[in-house]
Formats: C-alpha cells, structure tokens, sequence
C-alpha cells in the first residue's frame, strides 16, 4: 500500500512547494496542504546567493528563476550617520565564475510563481487549498493528517513545511518563539517615485544605531524593494500587520539625509514583529520531518531564509536518492546534512544583527572591520555560505 500512497506536505509556501519537486523528481505523487484560499506568496523582495540558483537548477527550474530576477553589480554596507561606506562586494564576473551562479534579487512573489509553475507542470502535485494540518498520527508505514474539519489524509511521510509557527514543529516539539524585539517594515516602490540618487543595482544597507535600512531593484528595475528595521520601544508580539508612517518616522532621527529618504517613500507599510527559535537537532519524528522555516526559524540578518528552505528541498531529495526511497534511512541523512548549516545560519544572524546595529565604539569597530580587503577575501569568507550545490549537499 505505502508504494501507492502520496508524500503529504503541509504548505504551499516556498519550502512546500521545493519540497513537492524534489519529492515528485524521485517518483513520488505529493499532497501539498495550504491553509490559505489560494496557492500564492505576500510579501516584497528577497535576495538570492548562488546557493538558490544551485537549488533551483536542481529542481528543474532554474530557467524560470533566472528570467524574473534581477543580477546586481555588487553589495555594499554604508554607515547610516555619515555615509561612510563600510564595505563592498563586487558580484559580477569574478564573483560568478567563483561559485558558479550569480547574486540577484526577486520578488517573493515570482520565486514562488517559478516553483509553482515547475510543480504544475508535472502533473504528480494535488493542492489542497483552504486546508490547515492541525494534527498527525503515524503508524508503521504511514502518516494520516487531519485538516480543521477533522478530515484525514495519508501518506507515505509528512513533510512539514509549515512556516515559522508550524503546527507539525508543535505537536513534536512545541519550543517556545524567541521574540527579538526587533520590528521589519517593508514596501515596495515603482522607480519613478524612488530616488535617482539611490538607483543602484545592489543590495544596498544603511546600518545605524539600533536600526538599518536596506534597498534593492526588483522586476528589471521597475521597482525597488525597501526594508527598514529598528529596535521597538514595545514588548512585541510575533506577527504581520499594517504598519504607520508615524511609527517608522520616529525611530530614525539621526540618520543622515541620503538614507532618509528611504523612509518618507510608502504610501503603506506591512510591519513584521519578528522571531526566531533556539536551534533543534531532531528534526524527524517517525515518518514526519520539518523543513524550512518550520525547522530552522531565522531573522532576516543573513539574507538566506528563503535560499535555506530551498536547500533543505534539494538535500531531501538527494537523500532519498541515494537511499533508494527509503524513508527511515533518507530522512536520518537529511536531518545530519541539514541541522548544523542552518543552526549557523540562525546564529549568524543573531550577530550579524548586533553588527548592523552596532552604536558607540561597536559601531567604529565594525566601520573598521573590512578596510582595505580584496574581493577574493570576501568570497573566501563566503565560500561555506555560496559553496553549496548539489554535489556537495549531503553529509559524509
């Protein structure tokens, strides 16, 4: 029976939908669970390292991908008071030819239209739409969820691909949230009403005390994505809401005039109360395992939400490949490849958050840090970060 039976994959965000084609390219019908009316993704840009296109050439979409992307220049860090430029990162020709797949910057909305469109295309993906997973029961050789209306599904295994505050992470695991205090705005601006003076093709950020400022082109530059993030006076709870102007307006005083501007462009603001969660080394339970932000929660410091949840896909996919389809010994595989690299990740983040918002003597340390060094030093310090393909997602 369990030859017949589908993988079960609770949401149709961009995790679920990684997941669903990675599962479907080693033979099996997948089941993907959404609890929203519709298939689809909120939200404004994201960035992408080599890392993401090496995930989506694996998947088979890459093609998609690269079409509705935008490919900077460069990164660059600026200080938020003075101007001062921190550091850059040239991302063209060297830096392609070093990890073999270059930077850009997408719309949430079009990674998730790529994968959408690959798990479509292949006829082997059900949706089940206006469906939220609310409990799980397994047996030997099967997993049955069951939807808010006490209707049960069953499958082969259960990926739980449920986003930040995952019910499959709940029942296992039910760890609390770690409520950062830190606040994200976010909006996205057409290019006649953004600055000429900030039309650069990069990922750009302004760093200051307890605050930054990031923006960057989206859809061939007809648009820009704009982030804000500060520290919050209130005790915050995590969620998304409608942001104010008047909220954003008060926590950027001392920024110098150049970055401000960022500030005064929305018309509306979404507002991100954001959270992470300790690091976990279990990630399956039976035949239940947890992906992407379901597994490993992180701010947004490192830029490589999104980029992880898309790994996390290809590395179960491989998993199983390499195991034949057997569940028991795939998913040991992936949890041992995926646990540590994504714990760093959300650790990294923590710290790159003090560095960006760094004051006082921290900040002049941190203004220091990358003075005069090379492009080849920088991406020798990414290498554990974009090295990753493929060919390399598996632990030995």
């Amino acid at each position: 029976m369990t030859q017949t039976l589908p993988v079960l994959v609770s949401g149709g965000g961009i995790g679920g939908l990684a997941a669903a084609l990675a599962l479907v390219r080693q033979g099996f019908q997948v089941q993907v669970f959404e609890q929203a009316p519709q298939i689809g993704e909120i939200g404004a840009g994201i960035q992408l390292g080599p890392n993401a296109f090496h995930a989506f050439d694996a998947l088979g979409i890459g093609e998609k991908a690269r079409s509705r992307a935008v490919y900077t220049d460069y990164m660059v860090m600026h200080d938020a008071l003075d101007e001062y430029q921190v550091g850059k990162i040239p991302t063209g020709e060297a830096f392609l030819k070093r990890f073999g797949n270059p930077y850009a910057v997408i719309h949430r909305v079009d990674i998730h239209t790529s994968l959408l469109e690959g798990a479509q295309e292949t006829g082997k993906v059900e949706f089940l739409t206006s469906t939220r997973i609310e409990r799980v029961e397994q047996s030997a050789d099967s997993v049955t969820v069951f939807d808010q209306n006490g209707k049960s599904y069953t499958g082969v295994a259960l990926i739980g691909a449920d986003g930040g505050k995952s019910v499959v992470r709940t029942q296992y695991v039910n760890d609390p949230p770690r409520i950062t205090g830190h606040v994200v705005y976010r909006a996205v601006i057409d290019k006649k009403d953004f600055p000429e003076n900030l039309r650069w093709n990069a990922a750009s950020i302004w760093v200051g005390p307890n605050c930054h400022l990031v923006h960057y082109p989206l859809r061939g530059g007809e648009q820009y994505n704009v982030v804000v993030t500060f520290h919050s006076r209130n005790k915050e709870e995590w969620g998304v809401t409608d942001g104010s102007k008047e909220e954003v307006q008060s926590y950027f005083q001392g920024i110098c005039p150049k970055a401000r501007q960022l500030i005064d462009l929305p018309k509306t603001w979404r507002r991100w109360a954001t959270a992470d969660r300790e690091p976990i080394d279990t990630w399956v339970f039976g035949r239940a395992t947890i992906l992407g932000d379901a597994a490993h929660p992180t701010t947004q410091y490192m830029a490589q939400g999104a980029c992880m949840a898309l790994e996390d896909a290809v590395t179960l996919g491989e998993a199983l490949r390499v195991h034949h389809n057997d569940w028991t010994k795939a998913l040991a595989l992936y949890q041992q490849s995926r646990v540590a690299r994504t714990a760093r990740i959300v650790l990294s983040g923590r710290e790159m958050g003090r560095l960006y918002h760094a004051k006082g003597v921290e900040r002049l340390v941190r203004n220091s840090l990358w003075k005069g060094r090379s492009a080849e030093r920088f991406y020798d310090a990414m290498e554990w970060l974009y090295g990753w393909n493929v060919g390399n997602c598996l632990a030995t």
